[in-house]
């Protein structure tokens, strides 16, 4: 197992760095380091990419439902990162066309974290969508 993951799989956030608290010499040098602190709080996030996005979504749905989705049937960005749909069997019956299925949607922050899920829709496997 990986050093920077827990027993569940799952990477702990790291939490952010502080600023050392031995003195700084001053001078020219002391200008530069103070704009790099400021350079590094103000920096922008970075939006994870879409790949990243629909893998976040499924295995942090999984962690909280505790059922391994099916698939990612929709994707998009959104203002404040991802929103995604996340089909899931939530009761398995024999045929398999009978189990009853979940349309879940996941919102994501820019950096694949899980913000808020929803169920939006129950079905069976063998449903099909009329066009309407």
């Amino acid at each position: 197992m990986a050093p920077d993951k827990r027993e569940d799989g799952v990477r702990p956030r790291r939490p952010a760095r502080a600023a050392p608290t031995s003195a700084r010499p001053s001078g020219a040098g002391t200008r530069r380091a103070a704009s790099e602190d400021q350079d590094t709080v103000r920096r922008p996030r970075r939006r994870v990419s879409a790949a990243q996005a629909m893998r976040a979504a499924a295995e942090q749905l999984a962690e909280l439902l505790g059922r391994v989705p099916e698939s990612v049937s929709a994707l998009k960005p959104s203002e404040d990162g991802w929103r995604a749909d996340v089909e899931v069997v939530e009761l398995e019956r024999i045929p398999e066309t009978t189990s009853v299925m979940a349309s879940y949607r996941v919102s994501l922050d820019e950096e694949g974290e899980l913000l808020a899920y929803e169920r939006i829709r129950r079905y069976t496997r063998g449903q099909i969508d009329r066009r309407t």
